[in-house]
């Protein structure tokens, strides 16, 4: 034999050798998760052994046995179904392709003590998770602070569960702050930071159960499924739900308030922590998929909302306060004061439509500033993914520098105030004015640099554009 027909031989070992490698590690993947029976959606411990049928189906003795009981005692004659108005009679082959994919749930192994996501000797303490916070976050200083050590108390208190008599609460919280101030983003900041299941879902999607929209189970399904179906590690994960304040009380309804105060009711039980029945793979509990137990005392809650009108709740309880005496303030003294949220009393949000029993289980509590023209600055350049940096590295792929001067960071600050909207203005507007610059930039080879000015974006004249090799003209 050859020595090139050995090598070709050599080859062929090395590809079915990886082949196994594979098939051992799909193998090793797929005993870790239990099987669910694909007619009744009970999982292989509760059914018992599954019988592994074509297509990756999976069925459980009880299912097979009913089928089987069925067909060699059912009175009727299936040759008979194909003459009857309505009843169409598929064909195997053609629904082969349209079998859903099965859910599978992460085994339990027996004996197994359960570990902690997060190894209380590696934890960063408040002062390192804040500060990792600070390199992407800009301002809301306070707001840092009261997370940094929510979450490190949270986690000591999942690493301690079980060492004495002595239990710790659990540090559940509520972020008060207009829209644009950056709660979502500091949540998903903090999760990415720690490595742990982060689930962000929305209220105002929630109604109560039996109503259309989605169970309030959907919020620790969405974290189930963010740890991959492994229950074990969804209790010790974070639950972030925007929106908050949309499920508040309804005022003057004569109707029944299913998205409102029952919502609030039906998510007690979640945010204390007990026992949850949650559909695996879905929003809403139905026959058709399986569903498993998740217990919620170990998840963080955070929630949050703009809580819109709760400056004016806030304003009518001050000035009340105020108003009585000969030395009363004068009515319009809280009406410029930007710094009115930090204010806030349980009293104020129970006005606004929270009821009290919600309220006592979220017992952190802090607000978050509204952006100024100064943090918009800071906003756009400073986070080590700055707006300008993205803009920046994305010119540098066609090897064109991009800068913005002082005057024009200012002036997009000043549209973004206008807008009202908060830190999401500032990407709709740097849009706006760049896409005509990555629109022509690649057209021409040697521009070699583009400085965005204060007259571009005021609409009074237009971006400097430098050929390769052109330095930046000079005031003397």
């Amino acid at each position: 034999m050859s020595e090139h027909d050995n090598r070709d031989d050599q080859e062929i070992e090395k590809v079915k050798d990886a082949e196994v490698q594979v098939e051992d590690k799909k193998q090793n993947n797929d005993d870790d998760y239990e099987k669910v029976c694909f007619i009744c959606h009970r999982p292989e411990s509760v059914a018992g052994k599954m019988i592994d049928l074509p297509n990756h189906i999976s069925v459980c003795s009880d299912c097979m046995q009913k089928s089987f009981d069925i067909m060699s005692n059912g009175q009727m004659d299936f040759s008979q179904l194909m003459n009857i108005p309505g009843i169409q009679v598929f064909n195997m082959a053609d629904m082969e392709q349209n079998i859903p994919k099965p859910q599978k749930i992460k085994k339990k192994k027996e004996g197994e003590e359960r570990k902690p996501l997060v190894d209380i000797r590696h934890l960063p303490a408040p002062h390192k998770i804040k500060a990792k916070l600070d390199e992407y976050v800009v301002g809301q200083e306070y707001a840092k602070k009261a997370i940094s050590v929510a979450v490190y108390n949270h986690y000591k208190r999942v690493a301690t569960d079980t060492m004495d008599d002595i239990e710790i609460e659990k540090s559940n919280m509520l972020m008060i702050g207009p829209t644009g101030s950056g709660k979502t983003y500091l949540v998903k900041t903090l999760a990415r930071l720690l490595d742990v299941p982060l689930a962000i879902t929305d209220a105002t999607s929630l109604t109560e159960a039996g109503y259309i929209g989605d169970d309030i189970e959907s919020v620790v399904s969405k974290l189930l499924a963010a740890a991959d179906n492994d229950v074990e590690k969804a209790e010790q994960g974070i639950i972030f739900i925007d929106e908050i304040d949309k499920i508040a009380k309804k005022k003057n309804s004569s109707q029944r308030d299913v998205s409102g105060e029952s919502v609030q009711q039906g998510m007690l039980k979640l945010l204390e922590g007990s026992d949850v029945e949650v559909p695996v793979g879905a929003n809403s509990k139905n026959a058709m998929v399986p569903l498993t137990t998740v217990n919620t005392r170990n998840i963080l809650f955070i929630c949050g909302g703009a809580f819109p009108d709760l400056e004016g709740i806030i304003k009518e309880r001050l000035t009340k306060q105020s108003m009585i005496g000969f030395g009363a303030d004068l009515k319009d003294k809280y009406d410029k004061d930007k710094n009115i949220l930090q204010k806030v009393t349980t009293e104020d949000l129970r006005n606004f439509g929270m009821i009290p029993e919600f309220l006592g289980r979220l017992p952190i509590v802090f607000t978050l500033q509204g952006m100024n023209e100064e943090m918009l600055i800071k906003i756009l350049k400073e986070p080590k993914n700055a707006i300008l940096k993205q803009y920046q590295k994305l010119l540098a792929l066609d090897e064109v520098k991009l800068e913005f001067d002082d005057g024009a960071l200012e002036a997009i600050a000043k549209k973004a105030m206008k807008k009202d909207t908060g830190a999401r203005a500032l990407r709709a507007i740097i849009e706006e004015f760049m896409l005509d610059i990555m629109y022509e930039i690649p057209k021409d080879d040697s521009i070699g640099e583009v400085i965005i000015t204060r007259e571009y974006i005021e609409g009074t004249g237009g971006p400097v554009i430098l050929l390769r090799g052109q330095e930046v003209p000079r005031l003397s």
